[in-house]
């Protein structure tokens, strides 16, 4: 049975109630939400019996509702940045987004092709699992925009904005690596026509398209001449979500990466009037928004799986996701890091916490429909991998980041 109205609606309002709770139950234990939702999302699959809440099954609610989420929460982790963006106060997010995501797509692609795999088929399960997640990893991330006349602007967590600001971009970087599989397996462009639009035309409008809005909305909020149009002076915090609707949906009609665009806007838009404290409010909106479908997605990721989402998984999928998870990720971006400004403590959290999730999910169903003999086994290993990414961070992050904040402090 596929999913009704009713199935919504219930899911809704566990979402809704758990998210009220679990945060305040699980504040003294090394649990962190996420992994408290999939575990309720199990319980409820039980409860609902044989109902097919599946990606599946429904993989176009699928792709929407992590795509709505995804672009939430990068409008979110971009108005949280307090640092502007340049060459060189973000080279370590440069070496994870342009070095060490390639070269682990590459990598993981290699084993699956080891492992039996088609290459295009090896190639999409790399590149899906490719972006870290700006949804599932806020225990590794900045807490939120600093706002104040006394407000010191630039972030002294290194860690913590590398994870942020890869998180806000690897969405958007992954589509060209995604879309190279689809082209294998369909033949249907040239590896120049890919080159010059998939990699570069498509990025370009992504940015140019974020930038423009993220400076145009800045402008009307902070300093617009008449007070209608000034939104910060109305304190209007919907303004962030009517950002990340409008600047995605102009994006995608112009065929460009609109998961760039949100993000690029949301760091414009940050970089207007940096010290009000509008951005604060605008960051907390967007917040709660992203709190309340997140729960949604793990929810039904977690009835997926009591529903047999696991089923299709081989001992090759499941090494593919331990090898990511525990191997390829934390290595190739150990290596990435050299000769950065990170101690080796900070090296090798940066390394070890990229969180895969909803972004993963959202591609999957993209684009799935184009490799259908494999795709049971596609979200078998997406689920898993997912799974393990989210116990295994969840019960880390906490206990790596409070050691790491220890050890910054000052003695005496």
């Amino acid at each position: 049975m596929t999913i009704d109205g009713d199935g919504l609606y219930l899911v809704a309002g566990l979402a809704l109630l758990l998210g009220a709770v679990l945060p305040r139950l699980l504040r003294r234990y090394a649990v962190s939400a996420p992994i408290a939702f999939l575990g309720a999302g199990l319980l409820l699959g039980l409860a609902v019996g044989d109902r097919e809440l599946s990606p599946l099954a429904e993989p176009e609610i699928t792709k929407h509702l992590a795509e709505l989420t995804v672009i939430v929460a990068l409008m979110g982790v971009g108005l949280a940045i307090d640092r502007p963006i340049s060459l060189l106060q973000w080279s370590v997010t440069w070496r994870l987004l342009f070095v060490a995501m390639p070269a682990g797509v590459a990598a993981l692609t290699g084993v699956g092709w080891l492992l039996g795999l088609a290459p295009a088929t090896a190639l999409l399960i790399a590149a899906v699992l490719a972006p870290t997640d700006p949804v599932l990893a806020s225990d590794v991330q900045v807490g939120g925009p600093t706002t104040g006349e006394e407000a010191e602007l630039d972030e002294d967590d290194e860690v913590r904005f590398a994870l942020t600001s890869e998180a806000g971009l690897n969405d958007g970087l992954a589509a060209p690596l995604v879309y190279l599989a689809v082209f294998i397996a369909t033949k249907s462009l040239s590896p120049v026509e890919w080159l010059a639009w998939d990699v570069v035309g498509k990025s370009v409008i992504g940015v140019a398209v974020g930038f423009g809005a993220g400076w145009l909305l800045g402008r009307m909020t902070f300093s617009a001449p008449s007070r209608t149009f000034r939104l910060a002076d109305s304190r209007e915090p919907v303004l962030a979500l009517a950002m990340t609707l409008g600047v995605y949906g102009l994006t995608q009609v112009l065929h460009g990466y609109g998961f760039i665009a949100v993000f690029v806007a949301a760091l414009t838009l940050r970089s207007a009037e940096r010290r009000h404290d509008f951005h604060e409010e605008l960051h907390d909106f967007i917040g709660e928004l992203e709190h309340i479908l997140t729960w949604g997605v793990l929810l039904l990721l977690g009835v997926a799986i009591t529903g047999g989402l696991l089923r299709p998984l081989t001992p090759a999928g499941a090494a593919i996701g331990v090898l990511l998870v525990l191997v390829v990720r934390p290595l190739v971006a150990w290596l990435s890091l050299a000769r950065t400004e990170l101690d080796r403590s900070e090296r090798w959290a940066t390394a070890a916490f990229g969180v895969r999730g909803v972004s993963s999910i959202y591609y999957l169903a993209a684009v799935g429909a184009h490799f259908r003999s494999d795709l049971p086994w596609l979200w078998a290993t997406l689920g898993f991998t997912v799974v393990l990414s989210v116990v295994l961070h969840g019960v880390a992050a906490t206990p790596v980041m409070r050691f790491l904040e220890q050890r910054s402090q000052p003695v005496g």
